[in-house]
């Protein structure tokens, strides 16, 4: 945490948005631009289709032209957002090997970004910034010696049962995806979803790879997130593929400096009064623990609803060490605050008798700052 306290509010955002567009489609490709009349495989029950494909045969590596488009960030909300392909959107390539290697290239007038990953590390270089950032990401435990064997169609129920008490899970519906037959489910919470309205995924039926995944708002028809692809091919994919090297000059943010060594100190309680009402707009308390710094986490409501909200005393120098400091201002009772404001949640940061408080929450800005402001 403490190196992202050292980041400009564009950086954090390029960043973050970086991190999401790898998990869009880090493990996938992306969405076709646009449904061809090309091949659509049979009529299958959900979990028959998951298990043919991911039965499949692996293949070697996959190819791909892409366009990212994002509409996570309503206008305005962010000062110099046309300035990174991150941020704008862009075309461009994807790259993937059979051992999870992967490089996403954006390019558009607005400036290029490359998202890499390999083993567990994520390397993030922003053209219009010339800066690169570095993350790493938890360790895990799975093999890329082989393929695990696929499960079985009861298995697969049995998750999808599971799955089916906290979602509503749709048939698999037979599509093609960039000229590929390909099978496509939408995934949509059943309560306590916040602003996300569902996901939308569609895999490749002859391979099992993920062709197309979409984020979609609530109300809202248009994906708030999407990678797309225009053509899709299978085959090698060389080491120069899914890396390169950024200019010998560029700025490097490492997020995943390593540790230490040394134990980290425990949370300890608070040296100031803790605001944490029983209910908050509506909400039940359901959590409140001490954090890191002498810092205090609330949770208010469950699942993607829920709203948390991060009280600290402040630093010397009030709110403009923030990383949010830069961000729109709203007015909180005579408080000014700064609010990220983006299709899927808004988070909130002000600072009330030396107190500083950020809070955070998959709802619109109004009912954001009306819980800041029930905040007393």
């Amino acid at each position: 945490m403490r190196h992202l306290r050292t980041l400009s509010t564009r950086s954090l955002v390029v960043l973050v948005v970086a991190v999401v567009a790898l998990a869009v489609g880090g493990a996938a490709i992306a969405v076709a631009a646009s449904r061809s009349s090309g091949p659509t495989p049979p009529h299958k029950p959900l979990a028959q289709a998951l298990h043919d494909s991911l039965a499949a045969p692996d293949v070697p590596g996959l190819t791909a032209r892409i366009r990212f488009t994002n509409h996570l960030f309503p206008s305005g909300s962010i000062v110099g957002a046309n300035l990174s392909a991150l941020l704008s959107g862009a075309s461009g390539r994807l790259w993937l090997t059979n051992d999870g290697r992967g490089r996403l290239e954006l390019q558009s007038d607005a400036g290029d970004a490359q998202v890499m990953w390999s083993d567990g590390n994520v390397t993030v270089y922003d053209a219009s910034a010339n800066t690169v950032y570095k993350l790493k990401l938890p360790s895990s435990s799975s093999s890329t010696a082989g393929k695990s064997q696929a499960p079985s169609v009861s298995q697969i129920n049995d998750f999808l049962t599971k799955l089916g008490a906290q979602a509503d899970v749709s048939a698999a519906r037979p599509t093609d995806v960039a000229g590929r037959p390909a099978y496509s489910v939408k995934v949509a919470p059943k309560h306590d979803g916040g602003l996300l309205g569902y996901a939308e995924l569609a895999w490749d039926a002859q391979h099992g790879v993920p062709l197309r995944i979409g984020i979609y708002a609530q109300g809202s028809s248009s994906p708030v997130l999407q990678l797309a692809a225009t053509n899709v091919s299978y085959g090698t994919v060389s080491s120069g593929d899914v890396t390169i090297t950024p200019p010998a000059g560029a700025k490097t943010i490492d997020l995943g400096a390593p540790s230490t060594g040394k134990p980290q100190a425990p949370a300890t309680k608070p040296d100031f009064d803790v605001v944490a009402p029983d209910t908050l707009v509506g909400l039940p308390r359901k959590d409140m623990r001490a954090i890191g710094n002498g810092g205090e986490l609330i949770v208010y409501g469950q699942g993607l609803g829920a709203i948390a909200v991060v009280e600290h005393k402040a630093q010397s120098g009030g709110q403009g060490n923030s990383v949010l400091s830069a961000l729109p201002t709203v007015a909180l009772d005579g408080l000014t605050g700064h609010e990220l404001a983006t299709q899927l949640g808004t988070a909130i940061q002000w600072t009330r008798n030396g107190v500083s408080y950020v809070l955070v929450g998959s709802l619109p800005p109004a009912a954001a700052e009306a819980a800041a402001r029930a905040l007393k």
